[in-house]
Protein backbone atom coordinates (compact mmCIF):
# COMPACT_ATOMS: atom_id res chain seq x y z
CA UNK A 1 0.00 0.00 0.00
CA UNK A 2 1.31 3.83 -0.59
CA UNK A 3 0.35 7.05 0.05
CA UNK A 4 1.18 9.67 -2.37
CA UNK A 5 1.06 13.55 -1.02
CA UNK A 6 0.67 16.48 -3.43
CA UNK A 7 -0.93 19.88 -4.23
CA UNK A 8 2.21 21.78 -2.06
CA UNK A 9 3.83 25.17 -3.06
CA UNK A 10 5.36 28.31 -2.42
CA UNK A 11 2.41 31.22 -1.95
CA UNK A 12 1.60 34.34 0.27
CA UNK A 13 0.08 34.72 3.47
CA UNK A 14 -4.12 34.76 2.52
CA UNK A 15 -3.60 32.23 -0.56
CA UNK A 16 -4.75 28.98 -0.43
CA UNK A 17 -3.99 25.37 -1.65
CA UNK A 18 -5.18 22.07 -2.00
CA UNK A 19 -3.51 18.93 -0.81
CA UNK A 20 -4.28 15.90 -1.96
CA UNK A 21 -3.50 12.28 -0.54
CA UNK A 22 -3.90 9.35 -3.29
CA UNK A 23 -3.71 5.47 -1.41
CA UNK A 24 -2.92 2.54 -3.75
CA UNK A 25 -2.82 -0.91 -3.21
CA UNK A 26 -5.67 -0.92 -0.58
CA UNK A 27 -9.38 0.17 -0.36
CA UNK A 28 -9.32 3.81 1.04
CA UNK A 29 -12.73 3.46 2.72
CA UNK A 30 -11.33 0.96 5.08
CA UNK A 31 -8.91 3.92 6.36
CA UNK A 32 -8.42 7.20 8.62
CA UNK A 33 -6.62 9.55 6.97
CA UNK A 34 -4.75 12.07 9.04
CA UNK A 35 -2.60 15.13 8.24
CA UNK A 36 0.75 16.12 10.53
CA UNK A 37 3.01 18.54 9.22
CA UNK A 38 6.92 19.01 10.41
CA UNK A 39 8.06 22.79 10.38
CA UNK A 40 11.88 23.31 10.94
CA UNK A 41 13.12 22.88 14.06
CA UNK A 42 10.06 21.30 15.64
CA UNK A 43 8.02 18.52 16.08
CA UNK A 44 5.70 16.51 13.82
CA UNK A 45 2.43 18.15 14.90
CA UNK A 46 -1.33 16.89 14.20
CA UNK A 47 -3.11 19.09 11.81
CA UNK A 48 -6.72 17.34 10.88
CA UNK A 49 -8.08 13.58 10.13
CA UNK A 50 -11.40 12.03 9.02
CA UNK A 51 -12.97 8.80 9.48
CA UNK A 52 -13.12 6.04 6.82
CA UNK A 53 -16.14 7.55 5.70
CA UNK A 54 -16.25 10.94 6.22
CA UNK A 55 -18.22 11.49 9.20
CA UNK A 56 -15.86 12.54 12.06
CA UNK A 57 -13.54 15.40 11.75
CA UNK A 58 -10.91 16.92 14.21
CA UNK A 59 -8.66 19.93 13.71
CA UNK A 60 -5.84 21.06 15.26
CA UNK A 61 -6.73 24.45 17.07
CA UNK A 62 -4.14 26.53 15.10
CA UNK A 63 -6.02 24.96 11.79
CA UNK A 64 -9.20 25.22 12.70
CA UNK A 65 -11.97 27.28 10.90
CA UNK A 66 -9.34 27.91 8.24
CA UNK A 67 -8.69 23.92 6.63
CA UNK A 68 -10.99 21.73 5.72
CA UNK A 69 -10.37 17.94 5.62
CA UNK A 70 -12.16 15.98 3.04
CA UNK A 71 -12.33 12.44 1.11
CA UNK A 72 -13.46 10.82 -2.23
CA UNK A 73 -13.20 7.09 -1.53
CA UNK A 74 -14.20 6.47 -4.92
CA UNK A 75 -11.35 8.05 -5.76
CA UNK A 76 -8.88 7.10 -3.25
CA UNK A 77 -7.73 10.17 -2.26
CA UNK A 78 -7.99 12.84 0.77
CA UNK A 79 -7.64 16.27 0.70
CA UNK A 80 -6.30 19.01 2.95
CA UNK A 81 -8.22 22.40 1.91
CA UNK A 82 -5.81 25.12 3.19
CA UNK A 83 -7.20 28.59 3.03
CA UNK A 84 -6.21 32.15 4.87
CA UNK A 85 -2.61 30.38 5.10
CA UNK A 86 -0.09 32.34 7.33
CA UNK A 87 3.64 32.01 6.68
CA UNK A 88 3.84 29.81 10.55
CA UNK A 89 1.74 27.11 8.31
CA UNK A 90 4.96 26.70 6.66
CA UNK A 91 6.13 23.11 6.89
CA UNK A 92 6.37 19.53 4.80
CA UNK A 93 2.91 18.22 5.51
CA UNK A 94 2.61 14.40 5.43
CA UNK A 95 -0.91 12.82 5.10
CA UNK A 96 -1.08 8.97 6.93
CA UNK A 97 -3.75 5.96 7.12
CA UNK A 98 -4.91 3.64 9.44
CA UNK A 99 -6.78 0.46 8.77
CA UNK A 100 -10.27 0.78 11.28
CA UNK A 101 -13.36 -0.63 10.95
CA UNK A 102 -14.86 1.80 13.27
CA UNK A 103 -15.22 5.10 12.74
CA UNK A 104 -11.95 6.39 14.83
CA UNK A 105 -10.38 9.43 13.44
CA UNK A 106 -6.74 9.32 15.44
CA UNK A 107 -5.26 12.48 16.33
CA UNK A 108 -1.99 10.92 17.40
CA UNK A 109 0.66 10.21 14.97
CA UNK A 110 2.07 6.81 16.80
CA UNK A 111 -1.63 5.44 15.71
CA UNK A 112 -0.92 5.88 11.67
CA UNK A 113 1.10 3.08 10.52
CA UNK A 114 1.26 3.98 6.58
CA UNK A 115 2.68 7.51 6.10
CA UNK A 116 3.12 9.55 2.26
CA UNK A 117 6.21 10.98 1.28
CA UNK A 118 4.90 14.65 2.45
CA UNK A 119 4.45 17.49 0.13
CA UNK A 120 6.54 21.41 0.81
CA UNK A 121 3.53 24.43 1.84
CA UNK A 122 5.94 27.67 1.81
CA UNK A 123 3.71 30.52 3.10
CA UNK A 124 5.44 34.11 2.72
CA UNK A 125 4.52 37.37 4.06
Amino acid sequence: VQLQASGGGSVQAGDSLRLSCAMSGRTFSGYALGWFRLAPGKEREFVATISRVGRVTFYANSVKGRFTVSRDNAKNTGYLQLNSLKPEDTAVYYCAAKYTVTGAAPTRDGEYNIWGQGTQVTVSS
